[in-house]
């Protein structure tokens, strides 16, 4: 059983081996510059639309998502009671 899973794992080798030359040898000499000018280009439009102060960050932005949620001041909270604080078990100091 042994010597059959060492062969079946040597013939998966060689084929992988064999699969990988044929799209070695289908790759080009070299790959064009165009691409590589192109993606270059891109960045340098992309980092300087990012650099443009407040033209692209104000039109982004919802107008009614930008303005302040309106909130109700809540009263503050005081202390609790000393009789219902001694009324909970454990004086109510150790919670878990």
């Amino acid at each position: 059983m042994g010597l059959f899973l060492i062969v079946l794992m040597c013939v998966a080798t060689v084929l992988l081996i064999r699969n990988m030359n044929k799209r070695i040898r289908r790759l080009p000499d070299s790959f064009s510059d165009t691409a590589e000018r192109d993606r270059v280009a891109e960045i340098a439009r992309l980092d300087a639309d990012a650099q443009r102060p407040g033209a692209a960050a104000g039109s982004d932005v919802e107008a009614d998502r930008s303005a302040a949620p309106v909130t109700m001041e809540e009263p503050e909270v005081t202390g609790v009671a000393e009789e219902k604080r001694d009324a909970t078990p454990g004086g109510g100091a150790d919670r878990a």
